[in-house]
């Protein structure tokens, strides 16, 4: 879809566009694998974050276990995406973000 969009609104070659989107998304990739921050302009900053051990209960059966500890990504948005996606909740007939 990014991809998509992207070709569309440039006017370039949709095979092009999208080999450049998927190495993007794989030097992101990399560079979280590596623990290393990616800020993308204007965008936001991905991260990796460690989850400590807590304890869980299974919904169905109530049985408690421990969820383990483990490393996730944390997305934080930049202020002008921020921006955007507030005008969007609190003005539906003026979105200012289109698919």
């Amino acid at each position: 879809m990014l991809a998509a969009a992207v070709a569309k609104s440039t006017g370039r070659d949709m095979k092009d566009v999208e080999h450049v989107v998927r190495r993007a998304i794989e030097i992101v990739a990399e560079a979280l694998k590596s623990a290393e921050n990616v800020k993308l302009a204007k965008f936001g900053t991905f991260s990796v974050v460690s989850r400590a051990e807590r304890p869980g209960r299974n919904p169905r059966t109530l049985v408690e276990h421990k969820i383990p500890a483990r490393k996730v990504v944390q997305f934080v948005p930049g202020k002008p995406l921020e921006d955007k996606l507030v005008l969007s909740v609190f003005n539906p007939k003026n979105p200012t973000i289109s698919a």
